[in-house]
């Protein structure tokens, strides 16, 4: 999930994005022939902070390896159900990471 999340261009972008609070952002869909949409960004929160971190890693390492901690550590703040490291479902790891970060807008 989070290899995927990483190479989304779109989220890449607005995570970049929103790492500079004040910033307004214009998000086209040209496949669902909307409107651009305008959003005003406030201040990040923590989990957005965290997975801005993880993407910028995984974008940016030659080491080959990278280790998730803060994001997890985040992620196990707003979903207490993955602590303890049991084994969780990769589709309700990604509806909690994208609602954990939709709550903070």
């Amino acid at each position: 999930v989070l290899q995927n999340l990483s190479q989304t261009p779109v989220l890449r972008e607005l995570l970049k994005e929103a790492k500079m609070p004040g910033t307004t952002v214009k998000i086209e869909s040209p496949e669902l022939c909307t409107e651009p949409q305008l959003i005003k960004l406030d201040q990040p929160g923590p989990l957005t902070l965290a997975m801005h971190q993880f993407v910028t890693e995984m974008q940016e390492t030659k080491k080959g390896v990278v280790t998730p901690k803060e994001l997890f550590a985040q992620v196990c703040k707003k979903a207490i159900r993955f602590k303890g490291y049991q084994q969780q479902d990769s589709h309700e790891l990604l509806r909690y990471l994208l609602d954990g970060m939709r709550t903070e807008e």
